[in-house]
């Protein structure tokens, strides 16, 4: 029996990584391409912090309807990624249309983002239903798969010459690759607990657990500052080439790389934490993360662009390496009959929050402050911070 539950684990971490960072390419998609949609559609750049609540708050939507139903609990999370990953997919390949307009795209991005409650969420209730000894490990991995696949629209967009909707055709092509890919070979894990029946206060019981709710608010604090960092990468990269012109960055590739390299910095974090604690290598990459943001102004626009990059590339790896940690904690803390339900409604006010500092940056951002508004971004880690502190 024991050889049964053990084999698995030889594929099966590596098929789900991969379809994760085939489907969660579709997440930034949007924001890869937004000068070409700016000039098509002849809508102002400062979309970009619409186009990319567009797609957050339709996450959120999503996992809150997935978590009210508790559909991962009560179904196949195998089955329901698939479905999701084809419907994103399908969704995502309408930005193609003829005729497209700033109301359907927005449309379009809101649709896209509802089903990939279907995906990154569910895909971390499938590893932990697999995985229990070395989840963060596991997490660490599944996350990294996240970033790479947030990041490589920005890197399909650094081919000079490439249409842009060969861009949108090529991401929607990786989800339904990533879907199929687990439907075949990804079955039910040996660690689900199937919750028979439809409770709507499943989404809650977690928040009566004090270290459940402690870790849940620790995330909340990281995911504050995570999106609004990587929807503004472009932003800073466009801005200190205005302000350096012998420093030219090619802007989509860089991009790429910064928040790319949060995927090393995902697995490097989930090994470390096996022998250091889940929980300590969280608090400091939560910390690492807030003396960025307060440490910005010193960097961004430095007159040194060795020291400028150097910084961007360091702000994107502490900025997302606990959030595999955070993952784990929440998920080792959950009740396991609501386990999917738990991950996804933390997931839902995650991202919720999101869009209020994506939206707050891009309403006060202005020529004069664009140096010191990303402080804004500790705020979210200081508060994080003092959530873990309190659940020592």
């Amino acid at each position: 029996m024991s050889s049964t539950i053990l084999q698995p684990k030889n594929y099966i971490l590596p098929i789900i990584v991969i379809a994760q960072f085939f489907c969660t390419s579709l997440w930034f998609a949007g924001n890869a391409i937004i000068s070409d949609l700016v000039n098509e559609l002849h809508f102002p750049s400062s979309y970009l912090s619409h186009l990319t609540s567009a797609v957050q708050f339709g996450f959120i939507i999503g996992t809150l309807v997935f978590a009210l139903l508790s559909i991962s609990d009560r179904f196949s999370p195998s089955k329901i990624f698939f479905i999701c990953a084809v419907i994103a997919a399908l969704t995502n390949l309408c930005v193609n249309i003829n005729n497209l307009n700033v109301v359907l795209l927005l449309l379009i991005r809101f649709t896209t983002g509802f089903f990939l409650a279907g995906i990154y969420p569910v895909g971390m209730k499938i590893a932990a239903d697999h995985f229990q000894e070395g989840l963060g490990k596991s997490l660490g991995f599944l996350i990294g798969a996240l970033v790479f696949g947030t990041a490589f629209p920005h890197f399909l967009k650094s081919i000079n010459g490439i249409p842009w909707h060969y861009i949108v055709l090529c991401t929607s092509l990786l989800s339904l690759i990533g879907g199929l890919i687990v439907f075949i070979f990804v079955p039910d894990g040996p660690y689900r607990k199937i919750g028979q029946q439809l409770s709507l206060k499943a989404f809650i019981k977690g928040f009566s657990n004090k270290k459940f709710r402690g870790f849940a608010f620790g995330y909340f604090g990281h995911m504050w500052e995570l999106y609004a960092f990587w929807s503004f990468v472009p932003i800073i990269l466009l801005t200190y080439n205005n302000q350096h012109p012998n420093h030219i960055f090619n802007i989509p590739l860089f991009s790429f790389l910064i928040i790319a390299v949060g995927s090393i910095a995902c697995v490097i974090g989930g090994i470390i934490s096996k022998r250091f604690g889940v929980k300590k290598i969280a608090t400091l990459s939560l910390g690492l993360s807030g003396a960025c943001c307060l440490a910005s102004p010193l960097f961004i626009f430095n007159s040194s662009a060795t020291v400028f990059i150097t910084f961007m590339f360091v702000w994107g790896m502490v900025v997302i390496a606990d959030s595999p940690l955070f993952a784990t904690l929440v998920a080792q803390n959950a009740v396991a009959e609501y386990k999917g339900s738990s991950l996804t409604i933390v997931n839902c006010i995650g991202f919720s929050i999101t869009i209020i500092s994506i939206q707050l940056i891009g309403a006060l951002k202005t020529e004069t402050n664009e140096q010191y508004i990303y402080m804004l971004l500790a705020l979210g880690p200081i508060l994080g911070l003092i959530a873990l502190r309190k659940n020592d």
